[in-house]
C-alpha cells in the first residue's frame, strides 16, 4: 500500500498553490496506512483534511482527492481497522466538497474531463460490494456516490421531435426532467431536458437490495428537442449540477 502512495507523482497533480501541498498528502495516506491507534488516526486524518486532500478551513476539495479515493479504500478495505472509519469519512467529505475554481475537473478512467465529484463516485461505485458489506455507513456512502450518475449511449433513436437514448447508467438517475452535460471527441456540451424513458431493462435490478450490488444497468433515456445525430454511440452524459460546483 505504502508502494502505492508512493507511486503516485502527487506535485503533478493541479491544486492552488497557497493551499494545496503534495507533500502532506503522502506524509497523510501513509500515517493512516500505518495506524495502530486513535491518535495517529487523528493526526493523519488533520493532514489530509488540511491541505491534503481537503483544504478543511475553505471545505474545499483538491484534484489529489479523487487520486487518493482508490487508496483511501484500500486503506479502509485492507489496512488497519482503526482507520477505516476515518478513512471512508475522509471520502465522504471528498465527494461533499466543492472544488476551488481553476481546478474543478480531473481526467477519469475513459480520458474524459469530469467534474471532481463523479471521479470520486466512480471509485466508490467499484468497491460497491465491499461498501455494501460495511452495513449502513457503507450503504449511506454508495447512496451519495449514486446521485453523481453516469450514462454512456449505445444506441440513439428519433421519436416525435426527442432523441432517445439507450446505454448503460452508473448510479441513479431520479425521475424529473434533469439537466445535463455531454462529453464528446474532448467537447463538453449541455442539455436543457433529460428524463428517464422507461425503468431498468428486464433483468436489472428491481428491489433496493439487489440494486445495492450492482455498479451499472441498462437504461432508456428520453433527451427533450435533441436528434440523434447530436448522441452518437460514445457520448457519455454526466449531471449539469457536478460541472457547475465551483467554491
Amino acid at each position: 500500500m505504502l508502494e502505492e502512495i508512493d507511486a503516485v507523482d502527487w506535485a503533478s497533480l493541479p491544486g492552488r498553490p497557497d493551499r494545496y501541498e503534495p507533500a502532506v498528502v503522502v506524509r497523510g495516506l501513509k500515517a493512516l496506512a500505518e495506524a495502530v491507534d486513535l491518535r495517529q488516526v487523528a493526526e493523519a486524518r488533520s493532514r489530509l483534511a488540511d491541505r491534503g486532500i481537503l483544504h478543511g478551513h475553505s471545505a474545499a476539495a483538491f484534484p489529489a482527492a479523487a487520486v487518493a479515493a482508490p487508496l483511501l479504500l484500500d486503506i479502509a478495505q485492507h489496512g488497519p481497522p482503526v482507520a477505516r472509519g476515518t478513512a471512508l469519512g475522509l471520502l465522504g467529505e471528498a465527494l461533499d466538497c466543492y472544488p476551488h475554481a481553476g481546478y474543478t475537473r480531473v481526467t477519469d478512467h475513459d480520458g474524459i474531463a469530469v467534474p471532481l465529484c463523479c471521479a470520486i463516485a466512480h471509485h466508490l461505485r467499484v468497491r460497491r460490494a465491499f461498501l455494501v458489506g460495511l452495513g449502513k455507513a457503507g450503504r449511506s456512502l454508495l447512496a451519495d456516490a449514486d446521485t453523481h450518475w453516469r450514462f454512456e449511449v449505445r444506441e440513439c433513436v428519433a421519436d416525435s421531435g426527442d432523441a432517445v437514448a439507450f446505454g448503460i447508467l452508473a448510479g441513479r438517475l431520479p425521475d424529473g426532467v434533469h439537466e445535463a452535460e455531454t462529453h464528446r471527441a474532448g467537447v463538453i456540451a449541455g442539455l436543457s431536458e433529460v428524463t428517464v424513458e422507461y425503468p431498468l431493462a428486464a433483468g436489472s435490478p428491481e428491489s433496493e437490495s439487489e440494486a445495492e450490488v450492482e455498479s451499472e444497468a441498462e437504461a432508456c433515456l428520453r433527451v427533450t428537442g435533441r436528434q440523434p445525430a447530436e448522441l452518437p454511440p460514445g457520448t457519455v452524459l454526466l449531471p449539469a449540477d457536478c460541472g457547475d460546483r465551483v467554491h
